[in-house]
């Protein structure tokens, strides 16, 4: 079996970014991170199958923790040496394909009776994820008896599988875990501010912001909802205007977008110019979904959020220094929102299939090249890319 490996110790974790060596151009570090080549993995028990992926994908989140900008709050729930990779699609021993859904819930590691969120079915919710017949692990493609996405063969439950259709191809089943976590996102939305109406500023176009637009007009049933995005590059601005944006503006124009669209005022002392693009607005819109994570984008969504209103954290955040005054004075909801449930995998290969998300994978590599597809990944906006993934289709089976 071949696999990249991430062999960082738990104590070493945050030092990844000063101990691994960067690929030129790219702020990508790859130095923890080993093509090897191996025994399969042995099954926890029984219940567990083979699953040999076919597309990988790389997320945003293997990439934090490549190049050492995770937090320190993951080092209880990853188990070293692990195999990245969550977002797959791949070959059962019955030469069916399924999608994976990587959460390591107490129904997978054998707890029972479940904790409290798993026996009310938000899996997602697990409280013991660092407990049962597994090592501690956030989910699939961080934990080490599991193995991950970015490798000839790991293993899965089945409560962790769901059959592609078969007119489904790879390229677009690949989009489907991320597009499932959008359609959490996107239900959170619609259950959230103004009775889940009214307009919603979405704050980053990568992966994550496309396929949550995708999912939130799919869900909408075709209504006119404004949806004013973001997005700093053209091919990621184009694309959002293909999957129903209503406006698509720069990061540095949303405060005026937002400004214009709800006629609010702007609170900035001297300044006019300042103010317009910068300032706190005395509106804003009822939900911004937050689709990057950083501190910047934090910010300006608390500056364009309605009183009252929702800032949802779909884009993994890490650490960030924040000022929270407008949280509390606008009595601001700020939420986050990770991963999904069944129900969501259901809803996300719908989505997929309309919105013909295929068409968000730019590019794949072999584990060969696994320096090359990093770099690329590090950098996919800036080069016209959204999601770029490892084809395992290719690499011999051992």
């Amino acid at each position: 079996m071949r696999a990249l490996v991430f062999s960082r110790k738990p104590a070493r974790f945050a030092a990844a970014a000063v101990a691994g060596r960067a690929v030129p151009g790219s702020g990508a570090v790859v130095g923890p991170l080993k093509l090897s080549e191996g025994d399969e993995l042995d099954p926890p028990t029984e219940a567990w199958v083979r699953l040999r992926p076919r597309l990988a994908g790389i997320c945003g989140s293997d990439l934090a923790a490549i190049d050492g900008r995770s937090s320190r709050y993951f080092e209880p729930i990853v188990s070293f040496p692990f195999t990245p990779g969550h977002e797959v699609v791949g070959d059962l021993d019955d030469d069916t394909r399924a999608v994976l859904i990587p959460v390591l819930h107490c129904a997978v590691r054998g707890i029972d009776p479940p904790c409290p969120s798993c026996a009310a079915g938000r899996t997602h919710h697990c409280e013991r994820i660092a407990f049962g017949h597994l090592d501690p692990a956030l989910q699939s493609g961080f934990c080490r008896e599991t193995g991950g996405g970015w490798s000839t063969g790991m293993l899965a439950h089945p409560d962790q599988l769901v059959a592609v259709p078969e007119a489904m191809a790879d390229e677009a089943a690949v989009l489907v875990e991320p597009t499932a976590c959008a359609v959490h996102a996107a239900r959170s939305i619609r259950a959230g501010a103004a009775g889940g109406h009214g307009p919603v500023a979405l704050i980053g176009a990568g992966t994550l912001g496309l396929t949550t637009l995708a999912a939130l007009r799919h869900l909408d049933g075709g209504t006119e909802r404004s949806v004013i995005a973001t997005a700093k590059h053209p091919e990621q601005r184009r694309l959002a205007r293909a999957l129903g944006a209503t406006r698509v503006v720069t990061p540095s124009e949303l405060p005026r977008a937002v400004r214009s669209a709800t006629a609010s005022l702007v609170m900035a002392p001297d300044d006019a110019t300042a103010a317009a693009a910068h300032g706190q607005l005395t509106g804003g819109v009822p939900t911004v979904v937050d689709c990057v994570g950083s501190a910047d984008s934090l910010t300006q969504a608390l500056k364009v959020v309605a009183p009252g209103g929702d800032v949802l954290v779909v884009g993994m955040p890490g650490t960030t220094t924040l000022d929270l005054t407008p949280l509390w004075h606008r009595e601001t909801s700020l939420r986050g929102c990770y991963a999904y449930d069944r129900d969501d995998f259901a809803t996300a290969f719908d989505v997929v299939a309309a919105a013909d998300l295929g068409r968000l994978l730019s590019a794949t590599y072999t584990l060969d090249r696994h320096r090359e597809a990093i770099a690329h990944a590090a950098a996919a906006g800036s080069r016209g890319a959204v999601k770029i993934a490892f084809d395992l289709r290719a690499e011999k089976r051992r």
